[in-house]
Formats: structure tokens, sequence, C-alpha cells
């Protein structure tokens, strides 16, 4: 028995096969499996602009699978539209609504197998969270990854040719109409941008946990390729339906640590620690903040993707993309099954490696340990996270007197007018998940201060979260968050902050006695949004360092 059969078998479900076949569907199409298709197209995001053509390839795939396909669709945010202002705070916690919605249209019309078209930074961990909450045959399409820009030969890409250079017009390194020519070539047209950003890491991710198609992560958006994978998408998802193979029969505790693994040698965003810890909540895997770190410091980085490195996405999609770098690692992979039928040790046998600087052997990486770092400390005693390998080998031991502010538009306002001096450690807190509310990106501060030269000489900590794009000593997912009453919430103007990387050490520089008194002082301050979806998730979200998850 299917599930769909609960809408169209028996002379009780009369009514409901009238509406379906309002929809034009045929009366042969009742024997035949329906599938869902969650589609995030939008014309609000360049990652999702193109995905209505994909569409019709998810669909042909179906078809010829011999199942009926069934559009809904999901709302999306870019999040670089949403950076920097009260939009950001809707970034993360819409994650949480895709998920339900995509819940509550499978279960309301008992579809049988669910196809999830997405791309961007949180569209694909909402609905990879739906999918493994469902527990049904699904599988994951992503968009892919927009070519490079290009100006006078030079390839640009989105963060460090767009609000880098707000820095660097700002410290007078460039011209306004070099700015101009920038904000129109950093992005030529549809995909994920271009760097190991989190839309990009997270398509990575999916491929390497197994749920999409191998070569899925990096098939670029403009590309006949990234075609063909939609199609055979839609062909798969059927076969799935077909062997009844649920989303948790491949997402394991295994497939979690592959991805993890895939995630340090590459170097991706910060953002993916908690997006992974939310998936593993809904598929019962219990991932620990710890995990990231211990396989972090046993996994060499043999990338230098942006936005650390100099590399692109459709360099690393040249090189062999994931299943490349599956073959690199394959000595450190534990094996476990993938939606294509093939395991992920096959995957990586039978895959050559098509350049040896863009993916390095793991005796040659670019460094020793993984792209993360969790730090813990009097500071951050539940944890922080920093993209320790966009951090130069001179700032990983920074220490700084504290210049605090209690939002983002506060330490924005304060580096354009050059208020930032060196030596600083930049705090911005009450932007965790219920202090902000919605957990916001640092990306317009951090991407200021880069592109004013300051990015080994400032640090930045926060009880927010920071873009995959984000450069230098910054360091986020302070737990417990400020409106949770964690340390963070006590600094003081012109406190010393200590960060030992290698040590994985955060910590605060004044005696425990006086952090103590602080603290039996520290009264909550009033909700910033008392009404509406916002309001509602910081009632009910978790800590950064669980996922940011609403229980």
């Amino acid at each position: 028995m299917r599930r769909s059969d609960k809408i169209k078998k028996g002379v009780g479900r009369t009514p409901h096969r009238s509406l379906l076949y309002g929809t034009g569907i045929g009366s042969k199409d009742m024997s035949k499996p329906f599938i869902g298709i969650a589609t995030a197209w939008t014309d609000l995001i360049p990652g999702h602009t193109h995905l209505r053509d994909l569409e019709r390839f998810v669909e042909r795939g179906v078809c010829a699978g011999g199942a009926v396909p069934f559009f809904f669709g999901i709302p999306g945010i870019c999040d670089g539209i949403a950076m920097g202002h009260e939009g950001m705070k809707y970034s993360l916690s819409s994650r949480e609504l895709i998920a339900d919605c995509v819940e509550s249209v499978m279960m309301a019309h008992s579809l049988d197998g669910l196809v999830c078209l997405t791309n961007c930074d949180k569209i694909t961990p909402g609905m990879l969270m739906a999918a493994a909450r469902l527990n049904i045959p699904s599988i994951v399409i992503t968009g892919g990854p927009m070519i490079a820009g290009n100006h006078k030969m030079k390839r640009l890409s989105f963060v460090r040719d767009s609000f880098e250079a707000i820095g660097r017009f700002k410290a007078g390194k460039i011209k306004k109409e070099e700015l101009t020519t920038l904000e129109m070539c950093a992005c030529p047209g549809a995909g994920a941008c271009q760097g190991l950003y989190t839309a990009n890491t997270m398509a990575c991710l999916t491929e390497a946990m197994g749920m999409s198609l191998p070569g899925c992560g990096t098939a670029l958006a403009i590309s006949a390729k990234k075609r063909r994978l939609a199609q055979d998408t839609g062909l798969t998802i059927t076969e799935l339906v077909r062997k009844n193979i649920t989303s948790r029969d491949i997402m394991t505790r295994t497939a979690f640590e592959n991805a993890i693994r895939v995630d340090m040698a590459l170097g991706g965003s910060t953002n993916t620690v908690l997006h992974l810890m939310a998936i593993a909540h809904e598929a019962r895997v219990d991932l620990s903040l710890d995990l990231f770190d211990r396989i972090s410091r046993k996994t060499p980085h043999i990338s230098d993707l942006r936005p650390g490195g100099e590399y692109f996405m459709e360099d690393l999609e040249y090189a062999g993309g994931i299943p490349a770098v599956l073959n690199r690692l394959n000595p450190l992979l534990k094996d476990n099954p993938t939606v294509s039928g093939r395991k992920i040790k096959q995957i990586a046998r039978e895959t050559k490696v098509g350049d040896s600087d863009i993916l390095r052997p793991l005796n040659k990486p670019y460094h020793k340990q993984g792209g993360m770092a969790v730090l813990k400390g009097n500071l951050a005693p539940d944890g922080a996270v920093v993209k320790q390998t966009a951090v130069s080998p001179k700032a990983m031991k920074f220490k700084g007197k504290a210049k605090v502010f209690n939002s983002e538009e506060e330490a924005i306002k304060a580096i354009y007018n050059k208020k930032i001096k060196k030596k600083t450690v930049v705090v911005v807190r009450y932007e965790g998940p219920k202090g902000g509310p919605g957990m916001r990106e640092m990306l317009a501060p951090t991407a200021a201060i880069a592109g004013m030269g300051l990015a080994e000489d400032v640090a930045l900590i926060t009880d927010g979260r920071f873009s995959g794009g984000t450069r230098g000593p910054c360091i986020g997912h302070i737990s417990p968050e400020a409106a949770a009453g964690g340390p963070i919430a006590i600094i003081k103007e012109g406190d010393l902050i200590s960060i030992d990387i290698p040590k994985r050490k955060l910590s605060l520089e004044v005696p425990d006695k006086t952090i103590k008194e602080r603290l039996s002082k520290w009264r909550a301050p009033e909700p910033k949004i008392k009404t509406g979806y916002l309001s509602r998730y910081r009632k009910l979200v978790t800590s950064a360092n669980t996922g940011a998850v609403m229980i």
C-alpha cells in the first residue's frame, strides 16, 4: 500500500478523486505513485531564478519513471538582499517555516515521495529537515553555483566585490565609479554566489551525505549537466518510492559524519554547524558541537576556495566536484548508502581528481586541520564557532579591548565612521536566536572590516552568526547568548578579550568574581519584537550550540 492510496482508493475517496481529476490528471494516473516536488523558484533570489527551467526536467524524469508529479511552492529569502537590516532576522527563522511548509503539504495530501528543488542558504537545510522529519522517499536537487563575474579579465565574486568593496570605498582605496562597476559585474546571472558560502556549502554537504545525485553539488546553474541531473533526480525518486528507501535510510549517523568531514576539508561556511545539527535533530541522530571540532582536528583542509582562498566553485566543479573530494578523503570516510544506489566509497573509487592544487592530496594540504574550530571558555561556556582556515596565521591568537554594541546597526555605523581601531575586539550582542530574534549574519560589518584592510588587526565576536563569506578572526554562535544571560551580556567597554584558536579558547580577561557580580546584576532586556512570526520563534527557539531548532 502506498501513502497516496489514502486519498485515491475506495468508494469513500470518490470526492478526493474528483478533486484530483480537476487538476487535469487522468484515470490511469490513479494507479501511479504521486510525487510532491517542493520548488523554491522565485524572482527574488538569483540562486533560484532558473529553478523554473529545472522544474521541467524534474517533471520529465518523474513522468519517465511512471509517476505523477505535483509541484508546490516554498518560500525563499535571499540572505544577501536581507543582509544588514531587519530583514535578516527572518533568514534563519525561515528555515523552520520552510520545513513546516513541506511537512504540511506532504502530509495533507499523502504524497508518496518528495523532490526538493532548492539552492540557497536556509532553504536547502529547511527542506532537508522536512525530508528527515517525514522519513519518506526523498531526494534533493540543488540549483548550482553562479559563474564568476568578470571585469577587465579579472574574475569577481559576490562578497569580495560588493560587500568588501564598500569597505575599500570607505577607506578611499577605490572610487565610486569602480564600486558601481563592481556591483554590476559581480553577479552575472543565475546561481548561488560563486564561493563556498552557505548555499554552495550546503549543496556540497547534501551530496556528501547521499541525499542528492553524484555531481549535483557543484554542477553549474547554467549548465546542461544540471538539467540532466534534474531529470535523473525525477527518475530516481520513482525508484526510491518503489523500493521504499526513505530519507533516514540515507541520513544516518555515518552520513552526517561524512558530511562534516567534507565540510572541514573544503573549509565551508560556519552556518553548516547550525544546519547539520538541525537536520540531524529531525533525523533523530544525536550530533554535538564537539563532534565538529574532533573531526576538524583530524581532517586536512585540502581546498583554497573563496572567501578565504582564491578558487571559485566553478574550479571545484572542473576538478571533479564532490565525487573528487570523496576520492581524496576516501581513507577517512565511512561507507554509507546514497539516493543514487551507489555507496559513498564506490563513488569515491570511481572518480578521478582533475587538479591537484584545487583539491590537494591529504599529505599536502593547505592547512593540517579542517575549516572550523569550536572555542570555549568563560566567555562561551557552551561553545562558539570560527572559520579558522579564513583566519591569517598572524590573527590566530588575538588580544584586544572590547568595543561593545547591542545591535548590528550600531556596529556597522561605527565601522563605516572609522571608529574601530587596531587591536579592538568588536562585540555584537543581543543578536542570537532569541535576542535578535533570528540570529542575524554579520557579513556587512565583517566585510567592511576586511575591505578596510583590518582583517588581521580587528576581531569580531557575536552571539549572532557569520556568512560563509566572512574572513578574519570572527567568532560567532557564542553560547549562551546575551538574551539568555550568557557572559557576553556583561562585557563592558574596554574589557580585555583573549582569542586563542589553536588552543580553542575564548576568554574574558576579568576576575571570576567580577563576572559573577556582573551576572547577578544582569536583567533581561525587553524583547525587540513582540508580535508576529518572530515573536513566536523567539519563544520556541533553542540555543545556537544545539542548532537553533524550534521545540
